[in-house]
């Protein structure tokens, strides 16, 4: 039903938009035929909007793989670097947290592991919406930060790196079975802001998927059950994300070639100093405004993305 569901939405975002086109084209050729420019020109004023909303229904026409369609989690570590990863990987947070806000995305704050001095050491990003995960895998990668340094005496450039981790968001056990007995659930009391409640009672969860080796935690809820269940929803997602990577390695070990390899680590470098650019070392798309960058301006950047990978796809 969920999936149906996805199908309508989708359908009607295209008929809508057949339908503004078909509107605007009758419209220009009345204005034209009857001479007038006024309203020629106001039609023409909407029609960047209409080009910008047909490429957008042709990414998620690409986006088509199992899991495009869903949520996503995304997952940050800084690497490192001490407080300067930490520091760059809360930044990046933020920046994905904008990134979401923007396109209208919900973005909840499942799980954070704060740094001794600054920043954050781990964080689990969830995020609701249509294509989440489709658009949101474009920045699966390390990313790189080179800056003068706030944590330096010395004000000297450094480089930071952070990795970042994205996963479709789980949908129950349709997609993975877990047995509860491959399952070590334990409570703590959760660190960092909470009323009286969070902070005196052990309402925290981490599980242990024996299997796996997996470990996930959420704190983040007020209640032991609510963080247990978001817990398991992000085990779940982790362990389809295993089932994606072992798909993926079968379908290389028989085409012969490995698909993803050619990207490398770093996918992305940030440099705010000497110069400013952001520069996406797999496609080569560039933007010289950092700051609009690391406030949530993505989209540039995952459009390459995934304009390349249908083209490499296809190749």
């Amino acid at each position: 039903m969920r999936r149906l569901a996805r199908l309508r939405e989708s359908s009607g975002r295209w008929l809508s938009l057949q339908e503004r086109i078909d509107t605007a084209s009758e419209l220009l050729a009345l204005a034209l035929e009857s001479g007038d420019a006024e309203m020629a020109a106001q039609i023409a004023a909407e029609a960047p909007g209409l080009a910008a909303e047909t490429e957008e229904r042709e990414l998620e026409a690409v986006l088509a793989g199992d899991y495009d369609d869903r949520g996503a989690v995304i997952a940050i570590h800084a690497g490192a670097g001490g407080a300067d990863s930490q520091d760059w990987a809360q930044m990046l947070l933020r920046m994905f947290t904008r990134w979401a806000q923007a396109r209208g995305y919900v973005a909840n704050l499942l799980d954070a592991s704060p740094g001794e001095e600054a920043g954050i050491k781990s964080a689990t990003l969830e995020v609701a919406g249509a294509f989440a995960y489709g658009y949101a895998k474009a920045e699966r990668g390390v990313h790189r930060l080179v800056r003068l340094s706030p944590f330096d005496a010395g004000h000297a450039r450094h480089t930071s790196f952070a990795l970042v981790e994205v996963l479709p968001e789980s949908e129950g056990d349709v997609d993975v079975v877990i047995d509860p007995d491959d399952l070590t659930i334990d409570t703590f009391m959760a660190s960092g802001a909470g009323g009286q409640h969070v902070q005196k009672n052990s309402t925290a969860v981490r599980i242990t998927h024996s299997p796996s080796g997996l470990v996930v935690s959420c704190q983040n809820e007020r209640s032991q059950l609510q963080n247990k269940e978001t817990a398991l929803r992000i085990l779940r997602s982790r362990l389809m994300e295993l089932e994606l990577e072992r798909q993926a390695e079968e379908r290389a070990r028989l085409k012969g070639e490995h698909v993803a390899a050619g990207w490398g680590n770093q996918i992305r470098s940030y440099v705010l100093h000497p110069y400013k650019m952001v520069k996406d070392h797999r496609t080569g798309a560039e933007s010289a405004n950092p700051d609009q960058v690391l406030d949530g301006a993505l989209d540039p950047f995952i459009r390459a993305y995934l304009r390349a990978s249908v083209t490499a796809e296809a190749g």
